[in-house]
């Protein structure tokens, strides 16, 4: 029989919408003498502390009907003077702003939140069941709710109460609340729920969720073949903004965010490039239930909420979860092959065009995601790499190096360390040893070099065994001068100057405005930056106007000639059979 209660219990009341408040009263039934209770200060899949206590307000404690004493300990910690075996009930408030997907966020329209955010951990029983009860007061009467949490006492607009086998679960499981736009539907006859928010009238639901279930049913496929997923139903909580884009994974949900331009439109078949890239985020997230929420780091087999988690390893959780996403759009005939390649030319050319990859490996840029790729600055670019797109760049090398062997794919291997694992934790050794064994040789020093390495990825030669030519292109004016920029507003605004250009040399600095160029016997305005090679000649002397700190520099600048370069490439079909082999099937 089922108990009528849980150990711990949360009521959430988001009646206070114009104040953007979350009101939380938690009920801890049976607490430990001078019980502790935290916030997280991260959010599990996005990788900066994030300090969320900051956003909690009202904190107070009270058992028999008498106040209880808080002893705040640290930034996010507490500890109640409470006797033990009596129930202890916490009331505090929840500020909830933050329209991404890692936080929490309440007015008017629409509700959403992460546990994260919003339920104090209760130390000692974070392996009990825990209950979330969220009730809808009348002004909400034309809301709904949806969460991938297990229900328990649900009503059908889905307010109600719902229970967590323990705290992990609870907070793993997001709840979006409001007038949102739902449709239910099976993926190799697992049930799946999309939810959409704040989509215009224009918005083609069925076309959505008719492709999104082909990617989860190629995903499935990869990784079963004829098996079940490891979840019962999985929900897409997707919230539609004027210009947005993010996502966040969860065990059996993902939430979304993204621009309403980029949604599907009624009457239009065409897929444009927004569509293409909202639909590369559904494939990623749904493709991270299994790398990184299951088979995933030694270091996340219990997360410890209240520091930096790190691992190595982001390079394989987040970057082959990268190289896949776009690839099981193809392979679900969502987008041809020359799509695909568009795609893959624009991650070859992020990571040519990003000095850093010299400068840090891609297994360190995953140690310091904490550091570095979650608080960049002007010399990211110099300094760092992207475990996102340099990962998918070494999963593309793995899968090409492991199809030219020709006895195994990296789909194989990806099945293989599930099975090794069941689905749990894994280590570097274990990804290793599974490549020993379905190919019969070593592959350490391929990884060594691909992932610990900082030389260039051998991606000319394994595309070229595969029927791709890669082709080195001129590259754009802002790559040739080694800068990165924002144009508007009339002017050119340097963001970045990348290590080695000429820009550099020149003394350009992130920051300064680019505000004319002079040549001999004449100067004219920059407003945008093609506007330096309508007025200057590759190669003749020329002068940069600058203006830093409203002081004006005069800089001398030698304009690159025009010509293939080392940071822009271009991809073709040169053996469509062989390209087939690899594009047309897993």
């Amino acid at each position: 029989m089922r108990p009528t209660s849980a150990a711990v219990h949360y009521r959430i009341d988001p009646s206070a919408r114009h104040e953007h408040l979350y009101r939380v009263l938690l009920t801890v039934h049976a607490p430990a003498a001078g019980q502790e209770l935290s916030l997280p200060v991260w959010i599990p899949g996005s990788y900066l502390v994030r300090e969320f206590s900051r956003n909690l307000n009202m904190l107070g404690a009270s058992q028999d009907g008498r106040p209880v004493p808080l002893e705040q300990l640290d930034k996010c910690s507490w500890r109640a003077d409470c006797a033990a075996g009596r129930p202890l009930t916490v009331r505090y408030e929840v500020a909830a702003y933050d329209t991404s997907v890692r936080t929490a966020w309440l007015d008017a329209c629409r509700g959403f939140f992460n546990g994260t955010s919003v339920c104090l951990r209760v130390h000692g029983l974070e392996d009990e069941a825990h209950d979330l009860e969220i009730e809808r007061p009348h002004e909400l009467g034309g809301w709904s709710l949806a969460t991938g949490l297990p229900p328990h006492r649900v009503a059908r607009s889905g307010f109600g109460s719902y229970r967590a086998r323990d705290y992990d679960e609870l907070v793993d499981c997001p709840v979006e609340m409001g007038p949102f736009w739902s449709i239910r539907f099976t993926a190799c006859n697992v049930p799946h729920r999309l939810v959409v928010a704040g989509a215009a009238p224009s918005f083609d639901g069925h076309r959505l969720v008719r492709d999104v279930r082909r990617i989860c049913e190629e995903t499935i496929r990869l990784w079963h073949e004829g098996g079940r997923p490891p979840f019962d139903n999985y929900v897409f909580l997707l919230n539609v903004v004027n210009d947005g884009y993010g996502g966040l994974e969860h065990r059996n949900s993902t939430a979304l965010i993204c621009g309403r331009r980029d949604l599907p439109r009624l009457g239009e078949d065409a897929a444009g490039e927004g569509y293409q890239t909202l639909l590369g985020l559904f494939s990623h997230e749904y493709f991270h239930a299994w790398n990184v929420k299951r088979l995933r780091p030694r270091a996340f087999a219990r997360y410890d909420y209240a520091r930096e988690n790190y691992t190595p390893l982001l390079w394989f959780f987040e970057g082959l979860t990268s190289y896949y996403d776009d690839l099981l759009l193809r392979r679900a005939g969502l987008i041809d092959h020359a799509a695909y390649l568009r795609l893959i030319t624009k991650t070859i050319n992020q990571v040519l065009q990003t000095p850093g990859r010299h400068v840090q490996s891609v297994a360190e840029a995953s140690f310091d995601a904490w550091v570095k790729y979650y608080r960049q600055d002007e010399n990211t670019p110099n300094a760092t790499v992207s475990y996102y797109t340099k990962g998918a760049l070494v999963g593309l090398c793995l899968d090409l190096a492991l199809r030219r062997h020709g006895r195994a794919t990296l789909d194989d291997v990806m099945r293989a360390l599930w099975q090794r694992t069941g689905g749990g934790p894994m280590g570097e050794s274990d990804l290793l040893e599974v490549l020993h064994e379905l190919t019969g040789r070593g592959w350490a020093a391929e990884i060594d070099a691909w992932a610990h390495g900082t030389h260039e990825l051998p991606l000319a030669e394994l595309l070229a065994a595969h029927g791709i030519t890669l082709t080195r292109q001129p590259p754009a004016l802002a790559q040739r001068l080694g800068l990165r920029v924002n144009e508007g507003g009339g002017g050119v605004h340097i963001k970045t100057v990348l290590r080695g250009g000429a820009a550099e040399s020149a003394g350009f600095m992130a920051g300064d405005e680019w505000l004319a160029i002079e040549t001999p016997g004449e100067a004219w305005r920059v407003q945008q930056l093609d506007d330096v090679l309508l007025y200057a000649e590759p190669g003749a002397p020329c002068h940069a106007l600058l203006a830093r700190d409203r002081r004006l520099l005069r800089v001398p600048l030698a304009l690159p000639p025009a010509g293939p370069g080392h940071d822009t490439v271009r991809l073709d079909v040169a053996n469509a059979g062989a390209a087939q082999r690899w594009l047309g099937t897993a």
